[in-house]
Parts: C-alpha cells; structure tokens; sequence
C-alpha cells in the first residue's frame, strides 16, 4: 500500500512541476497565457532585480537558497530511484542440468519456503521474501514464534530444513537468508 501511495504522489508531485514549467515556458515563448497567471510577458522575469537583492546584503542568504535547494533536488532524485527499484525477485535462475536452465517464479519459491518454515515446531507465521538477481537469489525471512520455542532451535530448523530444502529444489550454489526473529504475544486468559 505504501509503495502505491509513494508512486501516486511521486506522480502528482511531477505533473504539478511539469504545468508548472510548461507555463512558465510558454509566458517566455509569448504564448498567451490565463489572467490570474502572475508573470504575463516576454520579459516578465520569476525575481524582479529589487527581490534579488533584498537579500544580497545578507551573506547567508544564497548559500542557503542554493544549500536546501540541492537538499531538495537530492531528496527528490533519491525518492524517485527507490520507486523504481524492484522489492521482490520475479523470478529464479534454476540449473536444469541440460545447460540451459528454467526460470522459478520468486513468488512460487517463497511461498513453499514460507509454508516449509511455518510448518516447523514453534513457528507461528512464517514471511519471506526473494531479493537480489536471479541467478544469485537472497531470501528475508521473518519468524513469529511461539512462546515456548528457543530461537537457537527454529534458527537451526529454518536452515537445515526449509532454506536447504529450497536452495537443493532450486539447484542454487546458495542461498544467503536473514531471518528476524520475533515471538508471540499472547494475552492473558481468565481461566475459571
């Protein structure tokens, strides 16, 4: 939901400069413009000379202009290339045996790697998710366990069993995972 809401905004965010921009581009070419636009003319300029140097008495003034806008300009640029970033793996290199090689859907394999960990003593929900390239896939694993299980003993369950069992199905030299570990909370209950 979060990267929806960054992805409309992003795009509302650059339709507003692109109208913007493109008025201001066309005040400039002599392109006849709205009434309540504010700059009318070919020589009409965004900061009139007496704006410009109100503030050139004031030495911190166009260091700090300049400083927050290339901040800005970083934060935007920034913003804009995690949208573009993928979040999850498509898909998996798999090694056929015949030298070509098949391709796994990402989301298939975590969801068996998903279920193979849930299935584990102790284990009360399982999350995966399949980042890095295809031929070298890293795994993100989340564990929610129960009270009574140690961590030491899910951690040892989930690589022995579930990351093993997937990095052999999927024919993968390895399979780097990072699990976090949370458990349970559980509420009281009133026993009568």
């Amino acid at each position: 939901m979060l990267m929806v809401v960054n992805r409309v905004l992003l795009g509302l965010v650059g339709l507003v400069l692109l109208c913007v921009g493109g008025a201001v581009l066309a005040t400039g070419l002599g392109a006849s413009v709205p009434s309540w636009w504010p700059y009318t003319g070919k020589k009409d300029v965004l900061l009139s000379h007496d704006d410009r140097d109100r503030w050139s008495a004031q030495g911190w003034w166009w260091p700090v202009v300049i400083a927050v806008l290339a901040v800005l300009l970083l934060l935007m640029l920034w913003w804009l290339l995690s949208q573009l970033r993928r979040a999850r793996l498509a898909e998996v290199l798999v090694d056929s045996g015949d030298g070509e090689g098949a391709l796994l859907r990402g989301r298939a394999l975590e969801n068996v790697l998903a279920s193979e960990a849930e299935s584990l003593d102790g284990v009360s929900r399982a999350r995966v998710r399949l980042t890095g390239r295809r031929s070298a896939p890293e795994a993100r694993v989340r564990l929610l366990l129960e009270p009574h299980v140690a961590p030491g003993e899910a951690l040892e369950g989930l690589t022995r069993e579930a990351v093993g069992h997937a990095r052999d199905s999927a024919g993968l030299e390895a399979l780097p995972t990072e699990a976090r570990l949370r458990a349970a909370k559980h509420r009281a209950q009133r026993v009568t």
